[in-house]
């Protein structure tokens, strides 16, 4: 019998469809074919017409522009009005063939266009052409008698006339297509219609008969479903379905649910009849013995061993405990250790066999009339917590089905729990016993312990007095300790007025450097519009002034920037923004900042940048860039000669601190500053990061500074989460190394990797020298000078001015010239020196005492010693206005002493004073 064909309800409608959509491609070919002719008709109307019209249009324009040329070139003589003349006269004709030939298929407009054509051309030769010629002949006689009888004009007339009746023809002809096109559109409007209306009845007879072929075949198979649920849980009824499409597949699938419960109710029944028939039973054997009964007879089973685990000297064994259909006890072996055969195999690796294909050395199934070899084995594990606590082995003279291996496999997942308790119940029992035997052994013991009881308790007496005195001790102990604990909150208390002290201390700095860069941002400003000079009105000494101000305004502004940072750093108010920092433009921009000062110091600049250096890393890279050009000035500062090399480079993960890993970063840097100038003491490596404090803050001073630089670069460095650290030997360089992390991740505790300082075991140290600058009140007292003296005492004097400050020289270089003295200037002792031994004689010296390489104190020993210039004028002049330093300036050889800043007052009245003596 040929199987029937599947007709699905997909294919029905897809078919239905198919046919719908035929009939409506049908349709949209025939409609296509109808649009597309009258496109062509409503072209040909719009692209004829117009052509016609626009060429009829030009060849007036053209017509026109020959007679405006015409009396143009007449009225005026020029030849320019000629050129519209030829250039339409030239044109027409083209333009008239076009027309002609567009209208090949209308006769009657054709012989209307050669009359027109002949006008023109009577026209030309009776008004155009001749006019011209006597213009150029310059004959106006005749003109004058041919514009007075204007032949033209008719001719023109005539024209225009054959043009508008021309236009009116074309204006029907045009109106008729219209119409014509207008009837064929109306046609096709009705069989648009009809079509529609034909489609629509086909798809609603598709879709009728379609339905019907669904529905009934559903409905046969609700009503199946519903004599099923009628029966009241008996689901041996099935459904039957005709047809051959998805309505059987749902019957089929439906069917199978139907055998999926039933099979599952069959289990759920087993389990429970399986479970309710442990109770009571206080036994391993008989408990095993009931096991094996009650699932071979749900599983149809012949033959069963029960085997138990028990601990012994070799380890856990497996030990028979109860067999069905056991013929004279040899079901099975006695006994079998953990990963011996495959019961011992499925106990290691507690997991389910099944077994098919049973050999033929197996043990046979004993009946009354045989041996039968069984079909199936099947081996299943006992597990209580995860341990195997018993295995049991099932033989078949059929093969276990899905059902009967998932029946047992749900069985045992609460008979381990069954079977660990009947072995605590009998564990119980047999302690029960052993501890009644204890109990009277115990009441024996009991009766010797009275007796012991008796004597502990002198015993116990004797305690109690020694404890009484314990207690006395421990009194007197508490008392000490509340006195401790008092002491304790009072050092507290002091810690945190301390604290409070030095965080007002550090407001105090913030807010007064705050007010003080309010009138020096305006100092800046005027000063440097000064020095601008743009409205030419300052000489070069004045716009030398301004300069001078400017620069110092910068120099007090960049200290107060410097102590503004620190006293934020300190009260905790500095705002750190995290943000990306491209590492890659570092080097570049380290070389732009830095090279100049190189090529001026003539100091070799070396920047060696890892491969292994991130390009992007996350801080904040303004503190960055000030910790970094901080380091760098540094290091050309105390460099005279040699390098400076900037290495920047990845911190190697072998190399990483325990503080190090604790810190939540992609990556740590390490960013050195390595230079040869003079190098630190050991001694003062720690000293130099703190505020104000400087390797060498005595008078001698070769560099300058203000002590705060490597302490704000210490903070900063803390507060991204890194740390400076210093090596240095004195004579050979120093080399600062800043460790820093890429904070993605936000800001960390700076106390998680403060302990990073001493596993690095490197101190951070910095040389910056700088001293505390005191007034002191011993002015010399001023004479009110007069301009007359001034003139006769100053007048051709040799001044020398002897200080490293360039600003300083210019300020009183520039005063006392202005008094007509000679002025020399020396940056430091040596200088001053030298100058004396080779120039003539001076009539004083204006001493600093704060100078590089030889001081004030020095020089002017060596002046009153070494060159016996004991006559000469020395006048101090310093702005380390320590106590007694007028007295130590005096015994070094000065005649009289000034401190900065200046008064010029009191300068020439001094100066007056010594020439005058």
């Amino acid at each position: 019998m040929e199987k029937k064909m599947r007709f699905g309800i997909k294919s029905k409608i897809i078919i239905g469809y198919l046919i719908v959509i035929v009939c409506l491609f049908i349709a949209f070919i025939v409609l296509n074919s109808q649009i597309s002719s009258l496109q062509k008709e409503r072209n040909f109307i719009i692209d004829h017409d117009i052509e016609v019209h626009d060429l009829t249009n030009r060849i007036e324009k053209h017509l026109l522009d020959m007679e405006t040329g015409q009396r143009g070139y007449i009225i005026t003589g020029e030849a320019s009005y000629l050129e519209p003349y030829n250039s339409a006269a030239s044109s027409w004709e083209k333009d008239y063939n076009a027309l002609y030939q567009l209208l090949n298929n209308n006769p009657n407009q054709q012989e209307k266009l050669e009359k027109i054509k002949g006008s023109i051309q009577d026209w030309i030769e009776a008004a155009g052409e001749p006019t011209i010629a006597l213009k150029k002949e310059n004959n106006t006689k005749e003109l004058q008698q041919f514009f007075e009888k204007d032949p033209g004009r008719q001719y023109m007339d005539d024209i225009r006339s054959q043009f508008t009746s021309f236009r009116n023809v074309e204006k029907k002809s045009t109106e008729t297509r219209a119409t014509e096109l207008d009837e064929k559109n109306q046609k096709i409007k009705i069989g648009l219609y009809g079509l529609l209306l034909f489609v629509t009845l086909i798809s609603l007879a598709i879709a009728i008969v379609l339905s019907n072929s669904i529905v009934n075949t559903i409905k046969e198979v609700t009503q199946t479903i519903k004599r099923i649920t009628a029966s009241k849980g008996e689901l041996k009824g099935r459904i039957k379905v005709r047809s051959n499409d998805e309505i059987k597949d749902l019957g089929i699938a439906t069917n199978a649910l139907l055998e999926n419960i039933e099979e599952r109710n069959w289990l759920q029944t087993n389990i429970a009849h399986a479970v309710t028939m442990y109770q009571g039973i206080a036994s391993v054997d008989k408990l095993a013995e009931k096991f094996l009964f009650t699932v071979s007879e749900m599983t149809g089973a012949s033959f069963g061993a029960f085997y138990v685990r028990e601990e012994n000297d070799k380890g856990d064994l497996f030990v028979k405990q109860a067999a069905f259909a056991d013929r004279k006890g040899d079901a099975g072996r006695e006994s079998f250790l953990i990963g011996e055969g495959l019961i011992g195999q499925a106990a290691l690796e507690k997991r389910t066999l099944v077994i098919n294909d049973v050999p033929d050395t197996y043990q046979l199934i004993a009946s009354g009339l045989g041996d039968v070899k069984p079909k199936s084995i099947f081996i299943v594990p006992v597990l209580f917590e995860d341990e195997v606590i018993a295995v049991i082995e099932l033989a078949s003279l059929h093969e276990f089905t899905v059902l009967e291996q998932e029946l047992i496999s749900q069985v045992i997942e609460t008979f381990g729990l069954t079977i660990n308790g009947v072995i605590r119940r009998m564990e119980i029992a047999r302690l029960l016993k052993e501890s009644q035997a204890m109990t009277e052994e115990l009441q024996a013991q009991s009766e010797e312990l009275q007796t012991q009881s008796e004597e502990l308790q002198m015993q116990s007496e004797e305690l109690r007095m020694i404890n009484e005195q314990l207690e006395e001790r421990t009194k007197d102990a508490e008392e000490k300790s509340f006195e401790l604990e008092a002491a304790k909150e009072e050092l507290e208390e002091k810690a945190h007025q301390l604290e409070l002290n030095s965080q007002y201390k550090s407001e105090f700095l913030a807010n007064m450097s705050h007010e003080l860069r309010t009138p020096l941002n305006s100092i800046l400003i005027l000063s440097e519009m000064l020095e601008e000079n743009a409205a030419k009105t300052l000489s070069e000494d004045e716009e030398e002034y301004a300069r001078i101000i400017h620069s110092s305004g910068k120099d007090l502004l960049a200290l107060i920037n410097d102590i503004l940072d620190l006293s934020k750093v300190e009260s905790g108010k500095l705002d750190v923004l995290l943000a990306e920092m491209n590492m890659s433009e570092l080097p570049d921009q380290i070389e732009r900042n830095f090279s100049h000062v190189a090529e001026q110091k003539k100091v070799q600049l070396k920047i060696n940048k890892a491969q292994d250096v991130p390009d992007i890393i996350h801080t904040d890279e303004k503190r960055f860039q000030q910790i970094v050009k901080n380091l760098l000035s540094n290091a050309f500062k105390f460099t005279e000669s040699g390098s400076v090399t900037v290495s920047i480079q990845r911190v190697a993960d072998h190399r990483l601190t325990t503080a190090m890993r604790t810190v939540d970063t992609d990556c740590w840097l390490e960013i050195a500053v390595a230079d040869t100038g003079i190098g630190i003491p050991k001694e003062k490596h720690q000293l130099i990061f703190e505020a104000f404090q400087q390797a060498d803050g005595a008078t001698v001073r070769k560099y300058g500074g203000t002590g705060l630089g490597l302490s704000i670069c210490s903070e900063f460095a803390k507060l991204l989460g890194g740390w400076i650290s210093l090596s240095s030997e004195v004579g050979k360089g120093s080399t600062f190394t800043l460790y820093l992390p890429s904070l993605s991740n936000g800001l960390v505790d700076y106390e998680k990797v403060n302990f990073a300082y001493e596993e690095v075991a490197v101190s951070v140290e910095e040389a910056e020298p700088e001293t505390e600058i005191t007034e002191i009140d011993h002015p010399v007292q001023p004479v009110e000078p007069s301009l007359q003296d001034d003139e006769n005492v100053f007048q051709d004097k040799r001044v020398l001015i002897v200080d490293d400050d360039q600003r300083n020289i210019f300020a009183l270089k520039t005063a006392l010239a202005k008094q007509g003295m000679t002025i020399m200037t020396a940056h430091n002792g040596i200088e001053c020196l030298e100058m004396m031994k080779n120039s003539e004689p001076l009539d004083l010296i204006l001493m600093d005492i704060m100078m590089p390489q030889m001081d004030g104190y020095e020089a002017m020993q060596k002046i009153r010693g070494e060159l016996k210039l004991v006559d000469l004028p020395i006048i101090a002049l310093t702005a380390k206005a320590m106590k007694n330093d007028r007295e130590k300036c005096l015994e070094a050889g000065a005649s009289d002493y000034i401190s900065k800043p200046l008064d010029l007052n009191q300068l020439f009245s001094v100066m007056r004073v010594w020439l005058v003596n």
